[in-house]
């Protein structure tokens, strides 16, 4: 395309053009700059030497040059911030007084002349006058006006004049600096200057005014109406502009649609407080800076301002509400949930949603329609096509006990109805001349608004009033409604000023435009010059809404003459709050609206207008769920709490998300308080209305004396009680919350949180948000309902929160809710409640009010009390009154209930409460042995004798009250610690060893998400800390977003309270009185979160969970066989619990000294242990799989058993000799019996000597290496005891040499004692009783001490010369694993040969409930003093760590073992402690050969896996005693899944092996026996699973089905892993077994049938020699063909049982390694398979190949059970592509089993099986 060219006469007009647009720009640039200036040229500016923040800025109305700068006569300075002033007032700018003050009978007066200085924007007034009133005693006044020329004053309609006198005994003190003039405003009580204009020049001019104030800090507030993104002010150089405008709410510093010009200021923590008011209604603007100092620039008026002095920040709104009108009183309705839409389109539409939200019981009592219900949005008309039964909405409404609000805009259209009739609101309007004028006051201003063409209603009219009030009148009679929403009155008008512009004067176009949205006045509303009856816009404009508002209550007071009804305004003024209520505007859908509304809220609290709120959900764009889930939350507790958003925009009134949706429960949640609290809200609505207060309350209001809360704004208070914190982020559930300094109860479950004066890390989930009880405060009730009309008729009750002095206060007003004047009429009742000294005063202050429905106080819940009420007493006027109240009483939140009360509304009451303990609450105060009440009350405690409750303790506490105190309690990130202080109370009941340690430090560490320690010391005296590492994080790693818990340390009494974050449940909660510390006696006591409680040990329980009623075991170990409350041989002090809704969490103390553990109904546990620390672990699960896991990963994971040792096992003590043990071999081979491990007990040994061989075993070493031969393993028993008595025994004489025996403490003297080693060249006579072959027989032995590092070596050696004997290798037993008895350790002479030395240790003042009490914590072991020493040599004492004896021996043997064989080996152990199962296994001891140890060992195994003990096992058949055939025939059955699978008995009992019955029996042995070896490839696996992931072997069905609470008490089945049910016979006689099936799909082991039935009991057929087997759908065995032992076994070929789940789903894993390698899995030499069934398709896939296996194993059968149609072809594929493969397949229609035969599926290769 060609380039235009231009012709000569188009030139000359760009060039006239060009020129035209630079002269436009000089002009400009001169019109910006022009100045009075006459005197510049004579004029110096004195500047002063004053800080950047105090500099008062010369040019806020552009960017500042110098030049300008010079011409204003001002200072120039700049500054690389940019934000500091750079040209600022000269100390010889203002005015100054002339001829000094005039005292006047309000005040004072003064004339002011302008000082010489340069003008900023021209025509200043060079003369005014000061007028200062005191007003009040903390009120002052002072105006600046025009004594020549009358200015514009704001005509307010509660603000008149004052008459004076001046008040006198002020609180402030007035000084007036005369040149320049300045007024100081000083505090009378402390001196201190509040008030301080000094700072900057009074400017004075026709167009401008100015004053700035210097203030006593920067804690400002208020002044709007904006968006302030935080509450209190942000004082770095923000100037904020004031001028009502139709702007939505962003986050620029704009001007929204109210004027409020008051700010408050706390000027320091005292509560000290200024507030300050101007009274002007012209455009301004409020500038901030760090002075801190406030600038007030106002373009007309005058300047009127008012200083408010108050004691507190709540006590200066007071006055100031007080002063331009105390907010009206809402109806009570009005705080009821309100819905609304801007373009429902029609009413049907409108009633869907009403419906819709009445269908969930949502609470709502208010439904709007916005402008889509007139007739072209035209006021007073509605769509009669659209919203034609609008007439009929009200009743509609009211039928369901709602109201309907309409809206009215301040525009009203000049067109005629669609209809082309006249529009008669319009017309009756025009007649009476009631319209906003243009500047001539005749013509009607033409703007446009919604309706198009429009006129603006002049409300400053008093005709205007008349007809407004008329027309509200004609729609009502064709419209009823309940109240006005009005809108757009700020004015609104879509066009600039005028539909025909604005005139160019100085009103339109001031010489100093505020920085306003547009920098224009009538941007979106009216000319400045239009003119209005109070006058001209430019000065009325700010009072738009408010003179609307007046109209508009005109209106109100003649549609519900003696009602309320309801005003809501979007513009407003000061003084509004007295007549309506305000929304925050039209908000957005964001994250941040929901933040700012909080501010705002609170600003116009201080502004008098206590009704407000924002638009919940937001009103632009569209909402998300989780947005608008959390804006329902918060917005529940908004004063005025409305749902409303805009066209286009989806729907989001709470039901359009769903009736099941976490939004609507969560919703309906807190609306439902929010109606309970209903009457506590009315009563705070009241107290604004009478006397000013705040509803929505800033916390620093309640907690000025914080510096924390002056910033709070994220959080806020109902009145001084109700602290609401709501979550305001996307995508969190952890918020930063400030806990402020008080009591605080949680609403939802009445419990006291015991954080206080601090931020902490509040969960709150999807469905929560923080809401907060504050002690010290009654709250008034009432029963919710879906309206307030239903809710009134609801009884009412009263929510105490006492505080730290158990006192309450409160109030309720109470009248019909509705009714004008009220309070004038006296109409109400009125009560004041007070708690003191278990009394409540139910005080009537006014009863002038009958409420129809009879309304009565019928429930009172008390937070925060220590002790159960056991009592309520009733009085009115002190006579006794019948009431049929109950009392319920949650000792764990310390909630009482009182229900069923009936104390009418309206008379006074007085409730008092009896303190008592229930029987559940009684703590046992005594419980050592011989307690009587004598004793019981020197220790301060109740003695109440009750024979009908077995097990209660006679002497109990009384007080909830323990010994300590709590102070300096540090909450951080990864922790908490205290200190704790005794208080010493009751000192003559306490010995020394039981005195309580004075100081005691408290450390609570976060160590990762799912556990938590906290350990309580004594920090000044070093005590004994159990040596045992645990696999910790070197610092914590957990995070405050993903935590599992909460901890909050107690005060009075002291506890440690630890919930579940995401169900809130009480897991751990110590607050009781049995808390003490003590050298020797130390007692902590924990309420649970349920009765069910498994673990501790090692003791023999009689059901897997522990049974809660006021049961004591003992935990110390001891050779003591198990027996009913017998403390056995292990030590395991952890316990797992359930929650009620089945998570779990586990809890280990770290003690090894003697304890014992008392259950109580409560459900509670109480732990005493007789010295060390306390020092808990806990995790959090949440499954019980987890807790073990977690457990398991802190202790230390199960060791990895070899393959062998998976084998069958058998062992006698009391082989008479080798050739005996050589037949039993044989035997067993010839009856093929699967059988892989041969034992030797003691008898292997000369005289029971260690390290030795009996004459008798001479064949020993070469039987061990020919059944090794074969395939099979031998072990060896070693004790820990060594003889002294010997004249030629190198393991003894080594010993001393090495220096390893326990020795008397502070001597070189061993310890000696006895055991089993005989003395050399005795015979035993076994005829003797016990105790006399102890005497004549036994040899002294000495105890090696296992933490010596010497010990170690010197017990290596003396394995090592058994295995590899140097002397005669012809004798070296080359064992395969060893096991470790008598290690608790055992003896047979109570403490040593000769007895013990130090009475105290050996019998200390407290004995645990152990077995055999009566002869202390030596019986059958040593003495406690001896003295042993910890690998780093510092000395402990036996008594500290007897319980590790066993344990500290466990390791020296495994390395011994595994150094010597070079394999993984295995050791079996008798004494435990938490983490032996790192390197051993355990068998459930010497147990008898009876019916009743069967089920008993389940229980055994069970607790174990706890314990992360996984390789165990039960001496099958009985140790001690003779079985009997079925008795062993079924325990053979149960003891082939026994994780360590062995049969054992002793000597003098007759043989048990299964070669010692008959043939049956071995056929019955050999059957089982087949099938623990085919499962062993699964059994490995979980094994390999124990040890990688700490997962449990042998499994309690509550782990896999804690959903299902009858598994929480099955103890008789037991799992292997998650997929084989085992259901033994464990009765005499039996053959049906009552067996449990889980909610899953089960199928038979043996027929490969489904079994049709799931979650229930069933009686199944179980005939001897057949033990009932399930494999649980959704899991895939690996299998293997059995063999004799192990070592043929792991060559024979492997197969898969695929048992589908309802899903037709399955998946299971294989581990297999080369099953001896030492850390074969930590070393990667392993091959990992993982099988995957769906539907019709198997996968095998390799997730690690580390190792491949020699025998070439393969899969050649796969079953698949649950195939529900006919297969007739599997295809084999690798790669996706298929093979060849030789495989049959069957498929059985009726059991639904298809199987694959003869398939060659290499192990270590990946396929995938396909069938059709």
């Amino acid at each position: 395309m060609d380039k235009k060219k231009f012709s000569k006469l188009e030139i000359i007009f760009i060039v006239l053009f060009c020129l035209a647009v630079a002269v436009a720009c000089v002009l400009i640039g001169i019109l910006a700059t022009r100045e009075t200036v006459s005197t510049s040229s004579q004029f110096s500016p004195h500047c002063p030497s004053v800080g950047t923040a105090e500099r008062i800025d010369c040019i806020p109305d552009q960017v500042a040059t110098k030049r300008l700068c010079t011409l204003r006569g001002c200072c120039w300075s700049p500054q690389s911030d940019t934000s500091v002033p750079w040209c600022f007032f000269s100390s010889n700018h203002g005015y100054r007084v002339d001829g000094g003050l005039r005292k006047t009978q309000e005040g004072f007066q003064a004339t002011l002349t302008r000082l010489s200085s340069p003008s900023l924007f021209g025509n200043d007034i060079n003369t005014v006058l000061l007028t200062a009133e005191y007003q009040t005693q903390s009120r002052f006044r002072f105006k600046i006006t025009d004594p020549k020329t009358q200015r514009f004053e704001v005509p307010h309609e509660h603000v008149g004049p004052f008459s004076g006198p001046a008040a006198s005994s002020l609180k402030y003190t007035v000084d007036v600096q005369q040149n320049p003039f300045g007024i100081k405003v000083t505090r009378a009580s402390n001196g201190k200057v509040v008030f301080d204009t000094t700072i900057g020049p009074l400017l004075y001019a026709e167009q401008f005014l100015q004053l700035s104030i210097k203030l006593p800090s920067s804690n400002i507030y208020g002044v709007g109406e904006h968006v302030h993104k935080q509450y209190l002010h942000d004082v770095k150089w923000k100037t904020w502009p004031i001028f009502s405008r139709d702007k939505a709410p962003s986050g620029n510093m704009d001007n929204l649609y109210g004027v409020q010009t008051f700010f408050l200021c706390l000027e320091d923590n005292t509560g000290a407080s200024l507030g300050v008011f101007l009274m002007n209604s012209n455009a301004m603007e409020f500038a901030v800076q760090p002075a801190p100092a406030v600038t007030y620039r106002t373009i007309g008026g005058i300047l009127d301002f008012y200083v408010f002095l108050g004691d507190t920040p709540e006590q200066v709104v007071q006055e100031y509400v007080k002063f331009i009108g105390l907010p009206a009183l809402p109806s009570y309705w009005t705080l009821g949930f309100h819905l609304s839409r801007y373009d429902y389109g029609s009413l049907d539409k409108v009633k869907a949603v009403v419906e819709r939200n009445r269908a969930i019981g949502l609470p709502y009592d208010v439904q709007y329609t916005d402008i889509d219900y007139m007739e072209a949005r035209k006021d007073f008309t509605y769509d009669k096509v659209n919203f034609k039964d609008l007439p009929s909405f009200q009743t509609y409404m009211h039928d369901y006990g709602q109201k309907y609000i309409i809206i009215l805009d301040a525009a009203i259209s000049t067109e005629a109805l669609a209809d082309g009739s006249p529009y008669q609101a319009y017309e009756r309007g025009q007649s009476k001349k009631v319209w906003v004028n243009e500047s001539d006051g005749v013509t009607p201003l033409i703007g446009e608004v919604w309706p198009g063409r429009t006129v603006f209603p002049d409300f400053t009219n008093p005709d205007c009033t008349s007809w407004w009030v008329e027309e509200c009148k004609i729609f009502y009679s064709q419209v009823p409604y309940d109240g006005i929403w009005i809108d757009m009155n700020e004015v609104a008008n879509f066009v600039q000023g005028s539909s025909t512009g604005c005139e160019q004067n100085n009103l339109n176009y001031p010489p100093f435009t505020p920085h306003i949205v547009d920098r224009l006045l009538y941007s979106k509303t009216l000319c400045m010059d239009a003119v209005q009856k109070w006058g001209r816009q430019y000065d009325v404009h700010n009072l738009f809404g408010y003179s609307m508002t007046l109209s508009t209550q005109r209106a109100i007071e003649s549609l519900f003459p003696g009602k309320r009804s309801f005003l809501l305004s979007r513009s407003t003024f000061a003084g509004s709050g007295k007549y309506t209520g305000h929304w925050l505007g039209d908000n957005a859908a964001t994250w941040d609206h929901i933040k700012w509304a909080i501010p705002g809220m609170l600003e116009f609290g201080l502004f008098g207008i206590p009704y407000v709120g924002a638009d919940i959900c937001g009103f632009f764009e569209d909402v998300t769920e989780e947005l608008c889930r959390r804006w329902m939350q918060v917005g529940a507790f908004y004063p005025f709490s409305r749902n409303h958003n805009t066209e286009k925009c989806i729907p989001q009134d709470p039901a359009a998300f769903g009736a099941d949706s976490v939004l609507v429960k969560s919703s309906k949640h807190y609306l439902n308080i929010r109606y309970t609290l209903l009457p506590y809200l009315y009563t705070l609505f009241h107290k604004a209305h009478t006397q000013g207060d705040t509803v929505a309350r800033p916390v620093l209001h309640e907690f000025y004396s914080d510096e924390a809360t002056w910033s709070v704004d994220k959080q806020f208070l109902w009145g001084p009680g109700l602290l609401i914190t709501p979550v305001l982020d996307p995508g969190v559930d952890i918020i930063q919350a400030y806990i402020p300094d008080a009591v605080w109860y949680d609403y939802d479950s009445g419990a006291k949180i015991w954080l206080r004066k601090q931020w902490t890390s509040m969960h709150l989930p999807a469905d929560k948000m923080g809401l907060h009880l504050r002690g010290g405060y009654i709250f008034p009730f009432q029963q919710p309902a879906t309206t307030t009309v239903a809710s009134r008729k609801n009884p009412m009750g009263l929510i105490i929160a006492l505080d730290d002095n158990n006192e309450a206060v409160g109030e309720l007003f109470w009248d019909d809710g509705e009714s004008i004047d009220t309070i004038g009429s006296k109409s109400y009742i009125s009560y004041d409640f007070k708690v003191s000294n278990n009394v409540l005063q139910m005080n009537v202050t006014n009863n002038n009010y009958i409420d129809p429905n009879n309304l009565t106080f019928e429930e009172i819940k008390i937070l925060g009390l220590l002790q159960e009420p056991v009592s309520v007493t009733v009085l009115q006027n002190n006579n006794v009154q019948n009431s049929s109240h109950n009392i319920t009483y949650n000792p764990v939140d310390k909630v009482a209930l009182i229900q069923g009360l009936q104390l009418e509304l309206g008379k006074s009451y007085s409730l008092r409460w009896t303190l008592g303990t229930s029987v559940n609450e009684k703590y046992d105060c005594h419980p050592g042995p011989n307690a009587t009440k004598k004793k019981c009350e020197q220790l301060g405690c109740v003695w109440t004798e009750d024979a009908s409750n077995v097990g209660v303790p006679y002497c109990y506490y009384n007080s909830p009250d323990n010994a300590y105190s709590v102070a300096d309690v540090k909450y951080t990130s990864s922790g908490v610690t205290a200190n704790l202080t005794f208080n010493k109370s009751n000192l003559k009941a306490y010995e020394k060893s039981t005195l309580p340690i004075s100081t005691l430090c408290l450390e609570v560490k976060y160590h990762n998400n799912h556990m938590l320690q906290f350990k309580i010391y004594d920090y000044a005296n070093e005590r004994y800390e159990v040596p045992v590492p645990l696999n910790l994080p070197q610092s914590p790693e957990s995070t405050v977003e993903s935590r599992l818990y909460d901890v909050t340390v107690q005060n009075k009494p002291f506890g440690i309270q630890v919930r579940r974050r995401s169900t809130g449940t009480v897991i751990w909660d110590s607050q009781l009185p049995t808390f003490t510390f003590s050298d020797m006696f130390i007692q902590i006591s924990t309420r649970l979160a349920s009765q069910y409680l498994y673990g501790f040990g090692e003791t023999e329980h009689t059901m897997f969970r522990r049974d809660m009623n006021w049961h004591t075991w003992g935990m110390f170990t001891r050779d003591q066989p198990p027996g009913y409350k017998l403390n056995s041989y292990g030590f395991q002090p952890f316990y797992m619990g359930l929650e009620g809704d089945g998570n779990a969490h586990g809890v280990l103390l770290l003690n090894s000294n003697a304890m014992d553990v008392t259950f109580q109904p409560t459900p509670a546990l109480t732990y005493r242990t007789t010295g060390g620390i306390l020092d808990f672990y806990m995790v959090l699960g949440p499954t019980p799989e987890l807790v073990v896991q977690e457990y398991t990963a802190l202790v230390g994971r199960p060791v990895m058993p070899p393959y062998w040792a998976l084998g069958f096992q058998l062992c006698r003590y009391g082989y008479e000799n080798d050739t005996e043990i050589a037949k039993l071999v044989e035997d067993m081979k010839a009856a093929r019996i699967p059988y892989d491990v041969q034992y030797a007990d003691i008898d292997y040994m000369e005289r029971q000597l260690d390290f030795t061989l009996n004459p008798r075993f001479t064949g020993l070493p070469a039987l061990i290496k020919k059944i090794q031969e074969e395939g099979m393993r031998f072990i060896l028993i070693l004790d820990p005891a060594i003889s002294g008595n010997e004249t030629d025994y190198p393991a003894f004489t080594r010993g001393l040499e090495k220096d390893v025996f326990i020795k008397w403490p502070n001597t070189n003297d061993i310890i000696y004692a006895k055991v089993w080693p005989d003395l050399p060249n005795v015979e035993v006579n076994n005829t003797l009783d016990w105790e006399t072959q102890v005497e004549l027989y036994r040899a002294y032995v000495a105890f090696p001490d296992f933490f010596r590092n010497s010990t170690a070596e010197w017990w290596t050696r003396e394995i090592t010369e058994v295995y590899t004997n140097p002397h005669n290798a012809s004798k070296s037993l080359k064992f395969d694993g060893l096991w470790i008895d008598m290690n608790e350790p055992a003896s047979f002479v109570n403490g040593a040969v000769g007895g013990c030395r130090t009475q105290q240790l050996n019998f200390p003042p407290y004995v645990p409930q152990l077995g055999s009490r009566s002869e202390g914590l030596i019986f059958k072991t040593l003495c406690m003093e001896g003295q042993q020493y910890l690998p780093d040599g510092s000395p402990v004492s036996h008594y500290n760590v007897h319980n590790l004896y066993g344990w500290s021996q466990t390791k020296p043997t495994l390395d011994a073992l595994r150094n010597l064989t070079k394999e993984r080996g295995i050791i079996v152990t008798r004494s435990t402690y938490p983490s032996s199962g790192k390197w051993s296994g355990h068998w459930l001891g010497d147990n008898t050969a009876a019916w009743n140890q069967l089920d008993k060992s389940i229980i055994g195994m069970m607790e174990f896996s706890l314990f992360g003990i996984s390789y165990t096992g039960a001496d099958i058949c009985g140790f001690f005693g003779d079985s009997e055939y079925e008795l062993c025939a079924r325990w053979m059955e149960l003891g082939a899944f026994y994780p360590y699978s062995r049969n054992h008995n002793g000597k003098g009992a007759k043989r048990q092996d299964p070669v010692a019955w008959n043939s049956t029996f071995e056929e019955i042995s050999r059957k089982v026996l087949n099938i623990r070896y085919t499962l062993l490839p699964y059994l490995y696996t979980l094994m390999y699973e124990a040890n990688a992931y700490g997962s449990t072997v042998v499994r309690p069905l509550l782990h896999e089905f804690v959903e299902d609470k009858m598994t929480w008490e099955i103890y008789r089945q037991f799992l292997w892993g998650p997929a084989l049910l085992i259901s033994p016979v464990l009765e005499q006689g039996a053959v049906v077994v009552n067996a449990y099936l889980p909610n899953a799909r089960w199928y038979d082991y043996h027929t490969d049938e489904y079994i049709a039935f799931r979650g229930q009991f069933r009686n199944l057929p179980s005939p001897l020699g057949y033990i009932n087997l399930h494999i649980r759908g959704g899991y895939i065995l690996a299998q293997q063909s059995p063999a004799n032992t192990t070592f043929y076994s792991r060559k024979k070929p492997l197969a898969l049982t695929v048992a589908l789940d309802d899903s037709q789903l399955a998946e299971g894993q294989l581990y297999w390694d080369d099953g001896v390698r030492i850390d074969a899995y930590e070393d990667g030499v392993y091959l990992l398979t993982s099988f995957t069934a769906n539907r019709t398709i198997l996968e095998i896939k390799v997730l690690h190949h580390g190792y491949t296996d020699p025998n070439n194993l393969k899969f050649t059968q796969i079953k698949i059970l649950g195939v529900t149609s006919n297969v007739r072809v599997v295809t084999v594929l690798q790669n996706g592509e298929a093979i060849q493969s030789p495989h049959v397949v069957s498929y059985d229609s009726q059991k639904q089993v298809l199987e694959i035969t003869r398939l060659e599926l290499e192990l270590g290769k990946d396929y995938t099986l396909q069938w059709r």
